[in-house]
């Protein structure tokens, strides 16, 4: 099975564009780094939700049907990864961190929500980079 991480990969480029940018920019400009920081955090918004997405279709083939891999929460996705040597325990665990970032702070957009994701970035680019890649893998 292969997987199509084209989109993904295309979020990832943005969110590190605009990451690069609004560390270039810091508190040069209020108003482009405000559109910086929208740009990061709707980038690591898609980007997390794509992972999920296509983390389910590539453990599918680790259960009896598609239906299964379905009902997973998405917390319960990267540990299914792990058990599976898909990625590793810490790599879960700052997964998991980013879930409770987004979901932590679901309804706050203002800026204390944007420095908390700001500071995930750097990492989180690199786990995304790395899952893109796991994902592209087949077991065939």
């Amino acid at each position: 099975m292969n997987i199509d991480t084209a989109f993904l990969r295309r979020c990832i480029g943005t969110l590190e564009l605009a990451y690069e940018g609004i560390s270039r920019l810091k508190e040069v400009e209020e108003l482009t780094c405000d559109i910086y920081r929208a740009a990061c955090v709707k980038e690591f918004e898609l980007v997390l939700e794509q992972s999920g997405k296509l983390l389910r279709k590539r453990l599918s083939v680790y259960f009896a049907s598609n239906r299964q891999a379905d009902k997973l929460s998405f917390k319960d996705l990267f540990r299914h990864a792990a058990k599976h040597g898909l990625i590793d325990i810490e790599a879960t665990e700052r997964w998991i961190e980013y879930r409770d970032n987004r979901n932590d702070t679901a309804h706050d957009y203002g800026e204390s929500f944007a420095e908390m994701t700001l500071q995930l970035l750097p990492v989180f680019i690199a786990d995304a980079k790395s899952l893109a890649t796991v994902t592209e893998l087949t077991d065939d």
